[in-house]
């Protein structure tokens, strides 16, 4: 049985992850509590998961303030979360633990000292193994084994070799209280070893390309006006320079602010010139200057094709849609989610192929 606590949920990425492995391979799970602090991602979490049975933590720096409400939880024996990342990104000012949301991390480690469950698995964004000169992380393991797990592997991940067509590069931690005498790395050419073969054989979603998600009739609205495409093509500013293009096979990587729309050095954007092509796998963008571009007709993702992106389902996005989510709110849950495939992938390896869960 596969017990579960789910924090800084987002949408549930990881719960969403564990519910489909559960079905392929008749793995029965249960999650005992999730914790976000975000309503709208809330909404869409209770949209799409039966939570009536569990703890909603809500605010985890209130809830863990009590021993009392960690204490109450039910065993469970892998806790997961990609906590806040804005301390650590490369967008951001990157002031680590110095940052108040950096501290967050210290909750996780409130509940595994009373909890003591024997697996957990975090996500971040890429940066957080160099951050700070790399002390940030040290930290991290530090405060991981201080906790009782001294076996601690990570490496980084790219959503992009599991079948969804974003490059996402996210760090992976994976600790355990149990010594793993068998051979095993933890690492992405592993766990793409053990995954390659399933051939389809599983329900996640699988795309070889954008052109496997993307709508080719859109909304009108998901257009870019003619006054702010030149913006938006432009290659940036005296302060900024990059190369800003359109039509990216394998998408950028999702933003949580892309409903403001940044240059397409950052964002993702596609013509219907592109799309309706004979052949859009050899239609170049670059064959065009910017100012025949803009004569174009360019759109931004919708939040559905997002979503997809992550690794969501049509349905999920259907569900979230149904409870009332605004496009604005849709666009920044896509933005924050961690990627479906990749969180199934790590647990196959872990769970289906190394069978971590008989060795408790």
């Amino acid at each position: 049985m596969l017990n579960h606590l789910e924090l800084f949920a987002g949408i549930g990425g990881f719960r969403q992850a564990i519910e489909l492995l559960g079905n392929d391979f008749s793995i029965k799970n249960n999650c005992v509590g999730f914790s976000e602090i975000d309503p709208y991602a809330t909404r869409t979490y209770k949209a799409n998961f039966n939570t009536v049975n569990e703890v909603e933590i809500g605010d985890i720096v209130k809830f863990t303030s009590d021993k009392k409400n960690i204490e109450a939880l039910k065993d469970f024996n892998i806790l997961t979360g990609g906590f806040p990342c804005q301390s650590f990104s490369m967008m951001g000012q990157q002031k680590g633990f110095e940052d108040k949301r950096g501290d967050v991390f210290y909750r996780i480690t409130d509940i595994l000292n009373i909890k003591k469950p024997p697996f957990v698995l975090l996500e971040n964004v890429k940066n957080l193994k160099t951050h700070n000169k790399g002390n940030t992380f040290k930290e991290i393991i530090r405060a991981l084994k201080e906790c009782g797990y001294p076996y601690v592997y990570f490496d980084i991940f790219n959503t992009s070799n599991f079948n969804l067509a974003q490059t996402r590069n996210r760090v992976f931690i994976f600790a355990s209280r149990v010594e793993l005498t068998f051979p095993f790395h933890f690492s992405q050419a592993a766990v793409i070893n053990s995954f390659a073969p399933l051939n389809g054989e599983c329900s996640i979603l699988r795309q070889k390309n954008v052109l496997d998600i993307l709508e080719r009739n859109a909304e009108t609205k998901y257009y870019l006006s003619e006054r702010l495409k030149p913006t938006i093509l432009a290659n940036g500013s005296k302060t900024f320079v990059s190369n800003s293009e359109i039509n990216q096979l394998i998408a950028r990587p999702l933003t949580a602010t892309m409903v403001k729309m940044h240059r397409a050095c950052q964002d993702n954007y596609y013509s219907d010139e592109f799309l309706m092509s004979e052949n859009p796998l050899k239609y170049k963008t670059s064959s065009f200057s910017k100012q025949e571009l803009a004569t174009h007709n360019i759109r931004k993702l919708t939040p559905k094709e997002a979503f997809n992106l992550q690794g969501f389902h049509e349905v999920f996005y259907q569900n979230a849609q149904s409870a009332g989510i605004s496009n604005h709110q849709l666009y920044r849950q896509a933005g924050n989610a961690v990627s479906v495939n990749t969180v199934y992938a790590i647990l196959y390896y872990l769970i289906v192929k190394n069978k971590i869960l008989e060795l408790i």
